[in-house]
């Protein structure tokens, strides 16, 4: 069955590939975004340049009567009041990508299911989509679907700390990088047109409707073999310091988040839910192949010299050091 869908965002990390994979099973597509990226589109996509900010403009969406709007691009309490008052009444499913950082931590079990309390008391990004999920399902006139992606790859590397490129740089200059903890506990990564399948195929599906389901691999890596991999990807071997994630927290309190709020813990999941209402799907196992879209945008940006935002880099010099230096 085609379906008339809009996508806001369309050209991102994740929504890309769904965009793709939606055109290919004969939907009909719309992307709306701010036109800013040069991802390109396929053919047939109709382009929507607006800005969010602008709630005037945005508005006229909804009265364009999407079967269904994947809303990629809300992160606060505010946005995500404003797609109700915009898509209420007028969408038979409104989907809201939220994220797999709002389940319990620490976690009771160490398997994620749907029922996997969320409360993240450490990171604002986690509770911000948890204050959109409420907000959602107290909504009037919106059918919804609320879909929490886990660490989902294409374009940038999967790092503990947000640290993206800085660490192929460090990797390049022969010094150390910083894994939280002692690098065994287990991560799942997923590749973004891996979920791109499971995703598209919830569109239009009666029993998606009022439900939760996260999308991810069903395989988790160590983060010492993640960061292995990515030094592999380009020809070098990662130095690898340990340092305990409260430790990391005591030198920079913005790592809270990101470590204490989500990848300190370990991150398995069980994908039965998604399976049952979208059937089933497979992910690559494989952490070179995993990566190998990310090593490739990487080396794009390698070969391009394209800057790197390194101000982190000397209190990593630091970090290392010191804890190079305990036990002297």
């Amino acid at each position: 069955m085609s379906l008339n869908v809009l996508f806001v965002g369309g050209t991102g990390q994740i929504s890309l590939p769904c965009v793709e994979y939606a055109v290919s099973q004969g939907h009909k597509v719309s992307v709306f975004n701010r036109g800013q990226r040069d991802a390109a589109l396929p053919a047939g996509v109709t382009s929507i340049v607006g800005d969010m900010k602008d709630p005037a403009a945005y508005r006229k969406l909804g009265a364009m009567q999407f079967d269904v709007v994947a809303q990629f691009m809300v992160f606060t309490p505010e946005q995500m009041a404003e797609d109700i008052a915009t898509f209420a009444g007028n969408t038979r499913q409104y989907i809201f990508i939220s994220s797999a950082s709002v389940y319990e931590k620490p976690a009771r079990h160490y398997i994620i299911t749907e029922k996997t309390p969320a409360v993240n008391p450490y990171w604002g990004y986690s509770q911000a989509k948890i204050a959109c999920e409420k907000l959602l399902a107290e909504a009037k006139d919106l059918p919804w679907t609320i879909v929490r992606p886990s660490h989902t790859v294409r374009t940038g590397l999967p790092t503990m700390m947000g640290e993206g490129d800085i660490v192929i740089r460090r990797m390049q200059q022969g010094k150390p990088v910083i894994v939280a903890g002692d690098g065994t506990s287990p991560w799942t990564l997923t590749r973004s047109k891996d979920f791109a399948v499971p995703f598209v195929n919830l569109f239009g599906k009666a029993a998606a409707l009022s439900e939760i389901f996260h999308i991810t691999s069903d395989r988790g890596y160590s983060w010492d073999d993640i960061y292995k991999a990515i030094g592999r990807g380009v020809g070098l071997t990662p130095r690898i310091v340990h340092v305990p994630s409260d430790t990391l927290v005591a030198y920079n309190k913005a790592w809270e988040g990101p470590l204490i709020g989500d990848k300190t813990w370990s991150a398995l999941f069980d994908n039965s839910k998604v399976k049952r209402v979208a059937g089933d799907f497979t992910c690559s196992e494989d952490l070179d192949e995993v990566l190998e879209e990310s090593i490739g945008f990487l080396k794009q940006r390698l070969a391009a010299n394209a800057p790197v935002n390194m101000e982190l880099d000397p209190l990593m010099d630091r970090i290392t050091s010191e804890q190079a230096a305990l036990g002297r």
